[in-house]
């Protein structure tokens, strides 16, 4: 089952905190996003289900599972990517791009971000 663009971006802001900030807490996803923390709490019990992160029982750290950090990674890269493709191409802001990206990262097909990603690799 493919995963929704709001699962997409909790794993992107749960790997961006974990990278930050060294460990991830509901109520910083919550920050980040903007977001309740009964919907945080909802969306990081479908994550769980779906082992893409587990929590720890006691101090309720989330981390990535593998599968979660996988998909976070690739979610991440094609915010970056697409983020310096649309501040090169069409001369946007980065504040421009970075929203755009926030769209597009997750409606892109693969073959179009894989050939975004050589040109701006060959565009170096």
């Amino acid at each position: 089952m493919a995963m929704l663009e709001s699962g997409e971006d909790y794993l992107e802001t749960i790997y961006i905190l974990k990278k930050k900030n060294g460990v991830v807490y509901s109520i910083d996803v919550a920050r980040e996003l903007g977001f309740t923390r009964p919907s945080v709490s909802r969306a990081m019990s479908i994550l769980r289900e779906e082992e893409y992160i587990t929590m720890d029982e006691v101090g309720k750290e989330i981390n990535l599972t593998e599968k979660g950090r996988k998909k976070a990674v690739e979610v991440y890269d094609r915010h970056k990517t697409l983020t310096a493709f649309l501040q090169k191409t069409a001369g946007v802001s980065e504040k421009i791009a970075e929203q755009d990206a926030c769209r597009i990262e997750h409606i892109i097909s693969t073959s179009t971000f894989r050939g975004i990603k050589n040109y701006m690799k060959n565009d170096q």
